[in-house]
Parts: C-alpha cells; structure tokens; sequence
C-alpha cells in the first residue's frame, strides 16, 4: 500500500493506493488517527485503491467515527470502483460523505 499526505488550509488529505487489507489496514488505521488526533478535518482519498477489504472498511469507519465525536468532517474522495463495490456492499456508501474530487468537496464545503 502507497500512503501519501498532503496538508491543505482546511484539512489534511491521505491518499491510499494498491490494496489495504489485513496486512496493511493498521498502517491505514495509524495514519487516519495521527491526523485525527491533531484535530484536522480529513479527506481520504481511494482513488489508487484497487483493493479493500473488511479490515480497510473497518479502519475507515473507525476514523468517521472519531472524526465525527470531535466534530471534524471525514470524507472520501475519488473512490476507486474497487472500493466502492465494497463500500456499497456494505452499504456505507450511504453513511460516508463520498466526493468525485477535491474541487466538488471544496464547493460544498464553502
């Protein structure tokens, strides 16, 4: 799994890339947190995602539900359709706030 972190004004965007699955959600999870602990809204971006599994899924609820008992806004953007064939299986497509690209998240958040 790739990981890449970028700071912005309003929030801190990590984008993943390949697969996050059992051998590498704790690294996903780790990375959701550490931003989550500096009080940062957070975008995620799964648009290299090309694999997921429960245990990727888990730490991404997990991070929406921190972010949302501190009040901090959690998205994900660009979801690959890997991904998003998982989250709509598990029908959290339904429960994220999921963005085509950062501009359509820029737009709605201003």
């Amino acid at each position: 799994m790739k990981i890449n972190i970028q700071q912005e004004d309003n929030y801190i965007e990590i984008g993943f890339g390949g697969a996050i699955d059992l051998s590498t959600s704790s690294d996903a999870r780790k990375n959701i947190i550490d931003v989550l602990e500096k009080n940062k809204n957070i975008l995620i971006d799964l648009s290299l995602v090309n694999y997921i599994d429960s245990s990727g899924v888990a730490s991404l609820v997990e991070g929406y539900q921190i972010a949302k008992k501190q009040s901090l806004k959690f998205g994900l953007i660009g979801v690959s359709d890997a991904a998003m064939s998982v989250l709509k299986l598990a029908r959290l497509d339904q429960v994220f706030p999921i963005y085509n690209s950062i501009d359509e998240y820029e737009k709605q958040d201003a």
